[in-house]
Parts: C-alpha cells; structure tokens; sequence
C-alpha cells in the first residue's frame, strides 16, 4: 500500500508537470515521419499478466515486418530522426507514466518485456520469471546500473532480484533520485 501511495503521489503531478512536455514530442513524433504517435506493444508484468504498454513512436511504422521481434540496437535503421532522440533521453518512456496511474505498472521495478522474449528467457535462465512477483516499473535497479537495453540479462536480472529481495520505500526513491541523474541519458539506450 505504502508503494502504491508513492507511485499515485509522485506519478500524478508528474503527469500534470510534462503534460506540456508531452504535447511537443506528440507533435514532433507526427510531424517527424507517417504513423500514429502512441506505440502500442504487449508486455509482462505483476503475476505474469500481460497488459499493452505504450510508448511514443520512435520507429517506421511495420518496424518489425521484415524481421520479427527484435531489440533495437545502436544506430538502428529503423529509428526516425526524432525517434533516436527520444530514445536515447528516455522520452519515450514518458506516457508509461500512465500506466503507474492505472495501476498497472509503478514507479520503479523490474522493466515489463515481451511476451515472445519471455518465453526464451523462462527456458534457458533460471529464476527468471522470479522478477514478475512485483508490478514492472518505469525504471529500476538494473536501469540506474546501466543494464538496459540490449545487455546481459543474466546482469539484468540480477539486479532485479536484488531490488526484489531489498525492496524499501527508501530504496524506491534512491532509484528515482538515480534515474533523473543517470537515466534520462544512457548510451545503452537505443
């Protein structure tokens, strides 16, 4: 209850403070390149439900028509111009905010993936499926240590047990306060 309030109180006036902030990049995303501004993606979170996560369009449209599902990487072709900004900023990210409101995801936790990536995670790594007892989040301990991206998700996951197994408002707000130093810039993000 006491993770909830925190994810309700900072989350909320959050939205409100980048809501202008949000109209510009909603206005650059459609004006930098055709398609919708929201990309819409399912992703795993708390007990192994899914829910559709959103996020600003940062690629072409049909990104993955070619070749399936597959993490972005540095300097990926399918990126749009204002995309790689985005993405490398974390701006992106910003309408997940969202999601913390719903109740659907929190501030700070391990970070919701795809279904179809999951599958391959469960069978050739053990304890994986350990980092979905909490709600997915925003950011997290393995995001702040720059395990993010495309990165050993052995390293990932680690983290995210770690957070799991240490979990305290205060460590919440130490990863919050690390996030806005550290993780709106983030080379391993692309």
């Amino acid at each position: 209850m006491a993770k909830r309030t925190l994810d309700l109180a900072v989350a909320l006036p959050a939205l409100i403070l980048v809501s202008p902030l949000l109209g510009f990049i909603a206005l650059a995303v459609k004006l930098g390149s055709p398609g919708p501004v929201f990309y819409v993606q399912q992703r795993m979170g708390l007990d192994g439900k899914t829910f559709k996560l959103a996020k600003f369009r940062t690629m072409v449209v049909d990104a993955e028509k070619q070749t399936g599902p597959v993490w972005a990487r540095n300097e990926d072709p399918r990126c749009t111009s204002i995309g790689r900004f985005l993405r490398r900023t974390s701006l992106d990210e910003l309408p997940q905010l969202w999601h913390v409101l719903m109740g659907e995801m929190s501030l700070v936790g391990p970070r919701p993936e795809r279904p179809v990536f999951i599958e391959d995670f469960r069978k050739s790594i053990p304890k994986y499926m350990l980092r979905h007892r909490v709600k997915a989040g925003i950011t997290g301990w393995a995001q702040v240590n720059g395990w993010r991206g495309d990165t050993c998700i052995q390293k990932r996951l680690e983290h995210d047990l770690f957070y799991i197994q240490n979990w305290s408002l205060g460590f919440d707000a130490k990863i919050m306060w690390l996030t806005m130093i550290r993780g709106f810039r983030n080379n391993n993000a692309y």
